[in-house]
């Protein structure tokens, strides 16, 4: 199975054409977004082409391949426009006996995580900054933002295949890579 990460769209529709473009091009399996779909948010500029009423029909034809969370700017009336469930606070991915629990960020995070097991993933977005760091626990990962970068980082998405996570810009350049090797935890 191959999934691609992604966070923060905050309704930019050039973010989220370029995401279904590198999705198709990509071959995944499913697309999981890690919430902050249609609105930028008070604390946010507007995203280059801001347009959520083509982001809800781009993210509406791969409906069958999402899998979504909610983020502190996802309402219940997004869940009205959006054909596929988002309004969970986190999700349990299982995958090659690896579970990957996702979550936005404004709730669990790397500070706050969820009650997690050792060698337990944690995936979020929330903080628009590309992230993989590990602790005694559990793997901590953020693909950043496609819409709205922080920190200097790049429009960024990831990759899971073959236990292999690939923090990837746009254009498909690896940013930062990290396998899941139970012998070495």
């Amino acid at each position: 199975m191959k999934y691609l990460f992604a966070s923060d769209i905050h309704g930019s529709a050039i973010a989220a054409r370029k995401l279904k473009d590198i999705f198709i091009s990509e071959k995944a399996d499913f697309l999981v977004l890690c919430g902050d779909l249609l609105y930028h948010g008070p604390r946010n500029d507007l995203p280059l082409g801001y347009n959520p009423k083509e982001v809800i029909d781009i993210l509406n034809s791969l409906k069958d391949k999402i899998i979504a969370v909610r983020g502190n700017c996802d309402t219940e009336v997004d869940q009205m426009v959006l054909d596929f469930p988002m309004l969970c606070d986190y999700t349990l991915i299982c995958d090659e006996g690896i579970r990957m629990y996702v979550s936005h960020g404004h709730i669990y995070n790397k500070e706050k995580p969820l009650k997690l097991l050792k060698n337990d993933l944690l995936i979020c977005g929330h903080t628009h900054v590309l992230d993989i760091s590990q602790n005694e626990l559990f793997t901590y990962l953020n693909p950043g933002s496609v819409s709205i970068p922080k920190e200097n980082n790049p429009p960024s998405y990831m990759t899971y295949e073959n236990k292999v996570f690939k923090i990837k810009k746009l254009d498909g350049e690896i940013i930062k890579e990290w396998s899941f090797d139970y012998a070495s935890k």
